[in-house]
């Protein structure tokens, strides 16, 4: 063989990792910082989020309910990287997650419902509660009104998106496209309320009696939002709805949501979590500071087979590609024929006028939850793969894919507490395991050099290289995969240096009975090498494939524990084929390792008669 060429592959292996490390990746900082792996909860402490589980009614949903609400969580936070995050179910309504370093970002998304619901917008006027309740004196402006139609919502001129952004009509064409449009934004009147946790026991009765029999007879009978164009005192019988929050809205009708001039965006942004999921419903929601009436759901987010995120090569914008099952695609079809066929006197098309001004078709909200991504004209019939397009990042984009991908949760919840974990204690059992690990360490050594002598210097050199193997991928890794070093994993390294150990053990005592059996210690290396480089190979595999199971049947910590195991293990049979065996053919060339009293072969060697023959 020839030891140099696979201690140079050893050597190029160690440049393109550590290069990898200080360069790829998204490395940042000084060389130093680019040094420092991903530590776990345990290690640098964390964030600690609990959600609520939102039934209407006050209801306690059930145990199943809730666990696949976990499992779909979970699933949500492992696609953000193996960050050993901490999953679990306490008492009957809440999900806590906890997450190491300053992850408030990442948590804040995790329990949405990802409710996907496709929807023919059929109405279109602008959020006028601030006119409907303080009339000004000038006279009507048609910025801030919404003039009169004769069907429920259904004749929105252009001039009643008095607060909706005219922005360019977006389009979807049969090639599976819908170009950008704007993803809302909240104003600070839209954040004002507090979010409803959906579990208050709200009647319509109670409302009806919170808002006066006046104002609700009124809001009855409203078949189109109020105009405030041709009298801008209008809106005053109906100022008691402005009073209600979000609980209470959510009891309204549709129609009545999205007629009634007081009720404003940011009452129907504080409805309960779940409150537009009904397919077989229409909806009220606010889009582009304005209000849109939806038509029924005929699609909805379970006709999706595949969600992904890519970059538009045409305009450089993150987009989310649906792929549609079977039965999904043709209700896509028929709902993108709807849009595209319809005439001057649909609703649909009078309110993508108002929405967009000069229009072609109508258009469908893409609706999440409780918010519209975008709302774009439908510009062919779409029966192949097609596109949610908004203000999407690399990062939000796979966000939404992966919400759909893994399903939507069938409980819908409330943001509870979140604190910081403290590290203090992890900090001290860190302390502690490293010390154990470096007496471990020492003991190995120097068990390695009183046993073995020469050959304990390839025990030590060995265990070097693979700890700097480790440390490299694990910085890696922490970067690029999200891998989290913690207490377990940590556990897991020092497991592997028995596995390392048993390899050394297997080797070097085979050497030994070779020179037991009569060849010199030259040709033993070569045919020690080979009886033992099997049994090497069975025991590592039998490890690496025990870490795989371990790994994909357990959770967090003990998830962490396998993923290291297996990953060390990994890398010591790197060592092992590209450092081990070269080193010790060159090292039996040498005077040292033909002598008794140095290479550590010493009662084999003076057993082995002088005039052996060469194997």
């Amino acid at each position: 063989m020839h030891p140099g060429r696979q201690l140079g592959v050893l050597g190029l292996v160690f440049v393109v990792l550590y290069l990898a490390v200080f360069f790829l990746g998204g490395a940042k900082g000084s060389f130093t910082e680019r040094l420092h792996p991903k530590l776990g909860l345990d290690l640098v402490g964390g964030t600690q989020a609990t959600y609520i589980a939102s039934v209407q009614g006050g209801q306690v949903p059930s145990k199943e309910s809730m666990e696949q609400a976990k499992g779909i969580i979970e699933n949500r936070v492992n696609a953000l990287g193996v960050s050993e995050a901490e999953v679990v179910v306490q008492g009957q309504r809440n999900i806590v997650v906890s997450l190491a370093g300053k992850s408030e970002d990442q948590l804040k998304d995790l329990a949405k419902a990802a409710q996907m619901r496709f929807r023919l917008v059929v109405g279109a006027t602008g959020d006028v509660s601030a006119s409907a309740l303080n009339p000004p004196s000038a006279s009507p402006s048609a910025s801030a009104s919404a003039k009169p139609s004769t069907s429920a919502g259904a004749k929105a001129s252009a001039s009643a998106a008095a607060g909706a952004a005219k922005t360019p009509s977006a389009s979807a064409t049969p090639s599976a496209s819908t170009t950008p449009s704007a993803t809302p934004t909240p104003t600070p009147s839209e954040t004002a309320l507090p979010q409803a946790t959906g579990d208050e026991n709200v009647t319509v009765a109670d409302v009806q009696k919170k808002v006066g029999p006046a104002a609700w007879a009124a809001a009855e009978k409203l078949t189109a939002p109020v105009d405030l164009s041709t009298n801008k005192q209008a809106g005053l019988p109906y100022a008691a709805f402005s009073k209600l929050d979000g609980a209470e809205v959510n009891v309204l009708s549709p129609q009545m949501q999205f007629n009634v001039p007081t009720i404003s965006c940011a009452q129907l942004a504080a409805r309960p979590n779940g409150a537009i999921d009904d397919v077989n419903k229409q909806a009220a929601v606010c889009y582009n500071g304005g209000k849109v009436l939806l038509d029924k759901a005929p699609v909805v987010g379970e006709d999706i087979s595949k969600a992904s995120p890519q970059l538009d090569q045409q305009n450089g914008q993150w987009v989310v590609s649906l792929d549609f099952k079977s039965d999904g695609s043709k209700k896509w079809a028929n709902l993108t024929r709807q849009a595209f066929t319809a005439t001057s006197s649909d609703p649909c098309y009078v309110a993508a006028t108002a929405m967009y001004g000069s229009i072609d078709h109508c258009a469908v909200a893409v609706v999440l939850d409780k918010e519209i991504v975008s709302a774009p004209q439908i510009q062919g019939v779409l029966t192949g793969t097609s596109q949610i397009t908004g203000q999407f990042t690399a990062s939000s984009a796979k966000q939404l894919a992966d919400q759909l991908n893994f399903g939507a949760l069938p409980v819908t919840f409330a943001s509870g507490p979140a604190q910081t974990v403290s590290a203090t204690l992890g900090i001290q059992q860190l302390k502690a395991g490293l010390l154990a690990a470096a007496i471990g360490m020492l003991l190995v050594a120097v068990y390695a050099f009183f046993y073995y002598r020469l050959l304990g210097t390839v025990i030590f050199l060995s265990l070097i290289l693979s700890a700097l193997l480790t440390f490299g991928a694990l910085d890696f890794l922490g970067r690029t995969i999200g891998f989290t070093l913690t207490l377990a994993g940590i556990a897991g390294f020092i497991v592997s240096l028995g596995v390392a150990a048993d390899s050394f053990v297997i080797y070097f005592e085979r050497l030994k009975d070779e020179i037991r059996e009569g060849r010199s210690p030259r040709s033993a290396v070569s045919r020690a090498w080979v009886r033992a480089r099997r049994t090497i190979i069975s025991a590592n595999t039998i490890t690496i494939m025990a870490a795989v199971v371990l790994y994909i049947v357990s959770i967090g910590a003990v998830q962490g524990f396998a993923f290291a195991l297996g990953l060390s293990t990994v890398l010591d049979l790197v060592v092992v084929f590209l450092f081990r065996h070269p080193i010790m053919t060159m090292l039996a060339s040498t005077k040292a390792f033909m002598s008794p009293r140095v290479s550590g072969l010493g009662r084999v060697l003076r057993r082995t008669p002088t005039d052996v023959k060469e194997a």
